[in-house]
C-alpha cells in the first residue's frame, strides 16, 4: 500500500536541539569496544539486524537511530548511503538482550 505523503525526519519532528544522556554517552563508549572491526564499503549499503528484547512490549524501532549512528560513527560511513534496511524482533530472557547485525554492500 502506498501513502503519498512526504516522510516526516527525526529532526522536524522535534523542536530545538537534542542533547546525548550520560546513559547514551555510556551505551556508545561500550558499543565501540564491543563492535567488531570490519570494513564497510563506500557504495550502497544493506543492513540487517536482529535484535533481542526481554520486555514484549518493546517497540522494534526504539534503538535504531542511536545504534545506526553508532554504527556510522564506528565504521565511518554515512547513513544516507543505507538503502536496505531490515529489522527483525526476538524476545530473550531478561539479561540475555542482543543486537545481531550484518553490513553488506548492494551491488547493482
Amino acid at each position: 500500500m502506498r501513502i503519498n505523503i512526504k516522510p516526516l525526519s527525526v529532526n522536524e519532528a522535534w523542536k530545538g536541539r537534542r542533547f546525548k544522556t550520560d546513559a547514551y554517552k555510556a551505551y556508545e563508549l561500550e558499543m565501540f569496544y564491543k563492535l567488531p572491526k570490519i570494513n564497510v564499503g563506500s557504495e550502497k549499503l544493506s543492513i540487517k539486524i536482529v535484535v533481542g528484547y526481554s520486555n514484549k512490549l518493546a517497540d522494534i524501532d526504539n534503538f535504531q537511530k542511536p545504534f545506526i549512528d553508532i554504527l556510522q560513527k564506528k565504521y565511518n560511513f554515512n547513513d544516507k548511503q543505507i538503502y536496505e534496511l531490515h529489522v527483525y524482533k526476538v524476545i530473550t530472557e531478561k539479561g540475555k538482550e542482543f543486537i545481531d547485525f550484518e553490513i553488506q554492500t548492494i551491488i547493482v
